[in-house]
C-alpha cells in the first residue's frame, strides 16, 4: 500500500510539473524569447518593442532597437508621432506594415499606388528582405525624404509629404533642417577647402616662374662670361 501511494503522489507531482511547464512553453511562445523588459526599452505596445523593433546581430541573436538613439536628427516628440502614424496603419498589431496595409495607407494619405509600386515602395527601405515594413524600415522613408534622396515621383516620397500634413510631423521639417544645414556647412567646408587648394597651387605656380626665371638669369650670365 505504502508504495502505491508513493508512486500515486509521485504521478500528482509529476502530472503538476507537466502542466506548469507546458504553461510556461506557451506563456513564452506568447512573449518571444528574452521579452523581459530591459532597461531603456520602449513599452510594450510600441511597434519598436514588438517584431520590427528588434535586428538581427551579426553573431545571430537579436538586439534592442532605439529610435531615439539611431535617428537623432529627429526629437522623441517627433519619433512619438511617427510611430503614432506607423501604429494608425499596422491593422495587424504586429509591428509591420505589409502590403495590404501599405495599399490602405496610400490610398487613405490620397496617393494610391499599383501593386507593382507598393512592392517597389517596400523594396527601397526593405533591409531584411522580409518584404514588409518595421517600424526602422518606416522611419527610414523620413530621413531619406529628409535627405533628398527619395525621387519626387515615388510612392516613399509622396508618403513622407502627405503624412506630414496628416500628422503634423515636424520631424521631416527638423530632420530637413538638420540635412540642409549638415549640407551647407559640408559646402562651406568644401569650398574653403578649395580657396585653400587654389591659394596652394597659385603659390606653387609663382614658386615655379621664380625657379625658371632664376634659370633663365644664371644661362644669362653664363653667356656673358664666356
Amino acid at each position: 500500500m505504502a508504495a502505491e501511494e508513493l508512486a500515486e503522489r509521485l504521478g500528482r507531482r509529476l502530472g503538476m510539473h507537466e502542466g506548469e511547464t507546458e504553461q510556461q512553453r506557451r506563456h513564452e511562445a506568447e512573449q518571444g524569447p528574452g521579452s523581459g523588459p530591459a532597461p531603456g526599452a520602449l513599452p510594450p505596445g510600441s511597434p519598436a518593442g514588438r517584431a520590427g523593433g528588434s535586428e538581427g546581430s551579426p553573431g545571430g541573436g537579436r538586439r534592442l532597437f532605439s529610435p531615439a538613439a539611431e535617428f537623432r536628427e529627429f526629437s522623441r516628440r517627433q519619433l512619438r508621432d511617427m510611430e503614432r502614424l506607423f501604429r494608425q496603419y499596422d491593422a495587424g498589431r504586429d509591428g509591420f506594415i505589409d502590403l495590404m496595409e501599405l495599399k490602405l495607407m496610400m490610398e487613405k494619405l490620397g496617393a494610391p499606388q499599383t501593386h507593382i509600386g507598393l512592392k517597389n515602395m517596400i523594396k527601397e527601405v526593405d533591409e531584411d528582405l522580409d518584404s514588409k515594413l518595421s517600424f526602422r524600415e518606416f522611419l527610414l522613408i523620413f530621413r531619406k525624404a529628409a535627405a533628398g534622396e527619395l525621387q519626387e515621383d515615388s510612392g516613399l516620397h509622396a508618403l513622407a509629404r502627405l503624412s506630414e500634413i496628416d500628422v503634423s510631423t515636424e520631424g521631416v521639417k527638423g530632420a530637413k533642417s538638420f540635412f540642409e544645414a549638415k549640407a551647407q556647412a559640408m559646402t562651406e567646408a568644401s569650398r574653403f577647402e578649395e580657396e585653400i587648394r587654389a591659394e596652394q597651387e597659385e603659390k606653387k605656380k609663382q614658386a615655379e616662374e621664380l625657379k625658371q626665371r632664376k634659370a633663365a638669369f644664371k644661362e644669362l650670365q653664363s653667356a656673358f662670361a664666356q
